[in-house]
């Protein structure tokens, strides 16, 4: 390929990430991450290709250095357009991880409460509360 085809090819490639990271972006925010899960292949193949393309230009410079100023110039703006729509990603999986967290917490928290209310035999034959950690398990369908 010539340097003119690597940076359409590389132009291509970050916008079409790009839009697969926006719609993701859009679907966590809108608390729907089963919209995104729905495309999750996809966009993996195309973030690996994106990793090798990206390397590959990296270690060698001049696949694309021989492209007209205008075409990089298009390459670079894809790409920071890119960075931009990955840290709206990184913040929006971030908050969906957070509230994930302190849902799983607050069934924990609940569940050990209820468990703390059973109580067993002590000193003297006296019923007492259980003290101390309670295991519980969760599975993927709770």
């Amino acid at each position: 390929m010539s340097a003119e085809e690597n940076v359409l090819h590389l132009i291509a490639l970050t916008e079409q990430l790009t839009e697969r990271m926006r719609l993701d972006a859009d679907a966590f925010e809108a608390r729907r991450p089963h919209e995104a899960a729905s495309r999750i292949e996809e966009t993996q193949r195309l973030a690996n290709q994106y990793r090798h393309e990206s390397d590959r230009v990296r270690q060698n410079p001049a696949l694309i250095a021989g492209a007209p100023p205008l075409l990089r110039q298009r390459l670079a703006k894809a790409s920071e357009a890119f960075e931009a729509t990955l840290a709206r990603h990184g913040r929006a999986v971030f908050a969906l991880k957070t509230v994930t967290e302190g849902v799983v917490r607050a069934i924990g928290e609940e569940v050990a409460r209820a468990r703390a209310a059973v109580q067993g035999y002590g000193p003297s034959a006296r019923m007492t509360a259980l003290n101390g950690a309670v295991p519980i398990a969760l599975n993927r369908t709770a």
